[in-house]
């Protein structure tokens, strides 16, 4: 099987800093790393790989830097990597970073699927994959925690997708999008061979002339969502300190509940 896996490289969360003039985040210069949910998607795509053969493509959209983050899933048993890369894709919200996948994954060529993580962690919109599969036509299933059964001379695949109150048994025609959630196993290590590789792979970048993409469907020019204030949300109410021993705050709040009211200290 040949399996495209889509990743984003985020920024640390403990160095997270905004440009002031777009309100977008700075990724330029900032500690980055691999958005944890596609790591799974990483394991996920190399597992099918094991069983069935084939390749694992990890595609990414971002700034030069993103590059870091392929050679790093390279390390993981990765076999391509492809980095989509110019001024042009700056700003982009989920619609238009869709778009651009969309086109990179056409630039690559054939696949039978594409797996996402279920969500990055600095947008927590998971829209992406969603939207990917949409650009591309695709059967689409988020949140998958299992894959029960994939059947490569069939075209078809059956798979367990996370819900609030349990988990619905879905089966899709191949090729397919699919979205996946830590519960799909345990991430691997890297190998030592992996590491040698990474250091050495090409990493081909694709720009927007390269891609053939429409202008108007790129960046902040063709993102129809925008951050138009960044503000710290203002605290609500009042706050009240219960001292003393557990047994006494454990007092002081009942009889703080039963008068529907904090008893200042």
């Amino acid at each position: 099987m040949d399996v495209i896996v889509c990743i984003k490289q985020v920024p640390d969360t403990r160095h997270v800093r905004l440009d002031p003039e777009t309100n977008t985040l700075k990724r330029e210069g900032v500690e980055s790393m691999v958005n944890p949910f596609d790591m799974y998607a990483i394991e996920t795509a190399l597992r099918l790989k094991d069983e069935f053969g084939g390749t694992v493509t990890a595609l990414t959209m971002g700034p030069p830097q993103a590059e870091a983050a392929l050679r790093q899933v390279v390390e993981y048993g990765v076999d391509r990597v492809a980095l989509l890369s110019d001024r042009a894709f700056a700003g982009a919200d989920t619609w238009a970073t869709g778009y651009t996948l969309a086109k990179g994954v056409e630039k690559l060529g054939a696949f039978d699927l594409i797996v996402c993580g279920k969500q990055a962690v600095d947008g927590d919109t998971a829209q992406v994959g969603p939207g990917l599969a949409e650009r591309l036509g695709l059967p689409f299933v988020a949140f998958v925690r299992r894959l029960v059964q994939v059947d490569p001379q069939s075209r078809s695949m059956t798979v367990e997708r996370l819900m609030d109150d349990g988990y619905d048994v879905v089966e899709t025609p191949l090729p397919a999008l699919i979205t996946v959630v830590k519960e799909i196993g345990e991430i691997r290590v890297p190998s030592l061979k992996g590491k040698m590789k990474a250091k050495k792979i090409e990493v081909p970048v694709y720009g927007a002339a390269e891609l053939g993409a429409d202008p108007d469907s790129l960046g902040l020019a063709g993102s129809p969502t925008r951050v138009v204030e960044v503000f710290a949300p203002k605290p609500r109410g009042n706050r009240v300190r219960l001292e003393g021993s557990p047994e006494e705050q454990a007092d002081r709040l009942i009889e703080a509940l039963r008068g529907d009211k904090l008893i200042a200290n």
